[in-house]
């Protein structure tokens, strides 16, 4: 969905909402990731790259699986516990169910804990987050915010972050608003046919919530009011989207890190999907997953 302007609103009015960190110092901290944008985004990496699209011996589309793959294996050399959460029904279009599909088998081969949520993964990471079930939530997709995550990373999952950095957001009281008031402001500057963003955060310290502002704007029978107040605006729905659709996290079986099935691994990498052996087992040997159990974890310093 994404939140238009929204980080360059924070960074311009609450500066101390985000903050940059080196990736290893999330060292031992449980970190929930939507899974859905980390597929959409290795593929979209490879293209821009120029490069050819990956694609094993039947023709299907590997790309997502590499950029999952050595992604994964940086987390976990950077001592991070990461949990992928997909998005439940509605199903996608075929190419991205199997796609999808693809990556839950790999991870689990990994040993990496895959979260099926009810609905919305986004819904889903943020409510593991308030519940202190993971330190953060991460995405490239700013509506995290917006389905209350206390804690939010961007760039995590970035092919390139050895050299960008982290992103970190926490908004709690950085924008002297409650979160009623945020999610009404996130609609207002991400709708196509209002205000932009630091208009619409004006107007929500001004009025406290679209209800009040729509009642203001008919009183003052602004000429523009047809124009910027249609007739079908479904600002609560959109609200009720944000609000009413997280998950419970007590449906939800509890996460578990699992030991890693080389064996299987390498035959799926390889065999099944026409990787390089020798890079697949360089990049397995020296990697910290080789060390990597369910005590492994336990005895990590930072741990929930």
């Amino acid at each position: 969905m994404g939140i238009k302007g929204l980080t360059k609103l924070l960074a311009d009015n609450a500066p101390n909402a985000m903050k940059e960190r080196k990736l290893e110092s999330y060292f031992g901290r449980r970190i929930a990731v939507v899974a859905s944008m980390s597929i959409y985004q290795f593929l979209v990496v490879v293209g821009r790259k120029g490069t050819q699209t990956l694609t094993n011996e039947a023709g299907e589309v590997t790309s997502h699986l590499q950029g999952m793959f050595y992604r994964t294996i940086r987390l976990l050399e950077a001592g991070i516990k990461s949990v992928y959460v997909f998005d439940g029904p509605p199903p996608d279009l075929k190419k991205k169910e199997l796609a999808k599909r693809e990556c839950k088998r790999l991870l689990r081969l990994i040993g990496v804990p895959v979260v099926e949520a009810t609905s919305e993964a986004e819904a889903q990471c943020a409510a593991r987050c308030k519940a202190g079930k993971v330190y953060a939530v991460a995405s490239e997709d700013m509506d995290s915010l917006t389905f209350g995550a206390p804690k939010f990373l961007r760039h995590l999952m970035d092919p390139s972050s050895r050299k960008v950095p982290v992103m970190e957001f926490e908004i709690s009281k950085e924008m002297n608003l409650d979160m009623d008031q945020f999610i009404d402001l996130c609609i207002l500057s991400g709708c196509d046919y209002f205000i932009g963003g630091l208009t619409a955060l004006k107007v929500i310290h001004r009025h406290g919530s679209i209800e009040n502002i729509v009642e203001n704007i008919k009183r003052q029978r602004c000429f523009l009011c047809s124009y910027l107040i249609p007739d079908n605006w479904p600002y609560s729905e959109a609200r009720l989207l944000f609000k009413e659709s997280v998950a419970s996290t007590e449906e939800q079986p509890e996460i578990k890190w699992t030991a890693a099935n080389e064996e299987g691994l390498i035959s799926f990498l390889v065999n099944e999907n026409g990787f390089n052996i020798d890079r697949v087992t360089k990049v397995w040997l020296f990697s910290s997953v080789m060390c990597w159990s369910v005590a492994y974890w336990r005895n990590f310093l930072l741990f929930f």
